[in-house]
């Protein structure tokens, strides 16, 4: 069972617009609503691949029970805490015009020190039952940068792999938990390393220096140009196919899926990054946020490149 944390869960509002106009009211082509936050973009591509996944974090009101049903045709168990307040909104505007992607992004409820002991008890059962646990995005407003710390050592003394993906001081004071696996862009690992990363060796160094501080995975992801990563069974860099990108928010969610199934499944790294990197570009390829095709998938594998780096 793979677990996903979003502890900032949200409703996502893609709005398809023919061209925004500042100032006026502007006529909305199409919309559509998904449950959303970074955890959740992990949830459902790894439910559509196939694995069991229970899904937590924070929901409030008719929102949160919103997200929740939305979740159901996905096969995704909620396992979720529950406040009074209503959840977030996220919205996504998709200007065809221009094709330009603009996001508007609430801040959501506030959560007490006391409903984060409360929740972190809830969790430790959770993790216990895990074969894998992912921690992605940002945290409600009350909590501090070391609320993920804090749940990854107790991810780390169940004995199971965790991966976070967050950044600023969340992310900084997470790695001091050491988890399995993180997975910085160029900005967080120029952040968490002091080097600038400027061309290719320098980023496989930064890595090196967070891998040599007991992260067995490091994951920098490139955006389009694929990934770089360092591991405990070596580096390597994954280039993937010219794509159709149709939608690419969420993109990284589906990659982190990738990594957990790959983890779940006791594959090498090599074939890890590879099943990683066709999840996220067969989700760039649909409009859907955290949504693929599994023939997509499937066609884009054997097209991934995984280079050996010295």
């Amino acid at each position: 069972m793979i677990l996903t944390v979003t502890l900032n869960a949200a409703i996502d509002k893609r709005y398809v617009v023919e061209e925004v106009r500042t100032g006026e009211v502007n006529r909305v082509k199409e919309c559509v609503y998904t449950p959303g936050g970074k955890g959740l973009n992990v949830s459902k591509p790894a439910a559509i691949y196939g694995a069991e996944v229970t899904a937590t974090g924070f929901v409030g009101g008719h929102a949160g029970h919103y997200i929740e049903d939305a979740l159901e045709p996905f096969g995704i168990k909620s396992a979720f805490y529950h406040m009074e307040a209503e959840s977030r909104s996220c919205i996504n505007i998709w200007d065809e015009e221009n094709q330009l992607q603009t996001e508007f992004l609430e801040p959501g409820f506030t959560v007490t020190e006391a409903d984060f002991e409360r929740f972190l008890e809830h969790f430790q059962g959770l993790a216990a039952d895990a074969d894998v646990v992912t921690i992605s995005g940002s945290v409600p407003k009350g909590l501090d940068g070391t609320a993920y710390q804090r749940m990854v050592k107790l991810v780390r003394e169940a004995g199971k792999p965790v991966i976070l993906d967050t950044s600023g001081k969340l992310l900084e004071q997470g790695i001091k938990a050491v988890p399995t696996m993180i997975k910085p862009n160029l900005d967080e690992i120029r952040m968490l390393t002091g080097k600038d990363c400027t061309d290719p060796e320098e980023i496989i160094e930064a890595a090196k220096v967070l891998h040599g501080r007991g992260i067995r995975i490091v994951t920098v992801s490139l955006g389009g140009d694929g990934a770089v990563v360092v591991s405990d069974e070596g580096a390597y860099r994954a280039r993937v196919p010219r794509i159709h990108a149709v939608n690419t928010v969420g993109c990284g969610d589906s990659m982190t899926a990738g990594f957990a199934l790959g983890l779940s499944e006791g594959l090498s790294i090599k074939e890890t990054l590879r099943k990683a990197s066709a999840v996220s570009a067969a989700a760039a390829m649909r409009e859907e946020t955290g949504f693929f095709v599994k023939e997509d998938m499937e066609r884009l594998l054997p097209q991934i490149e995984i280079i050996e780096l010295a």
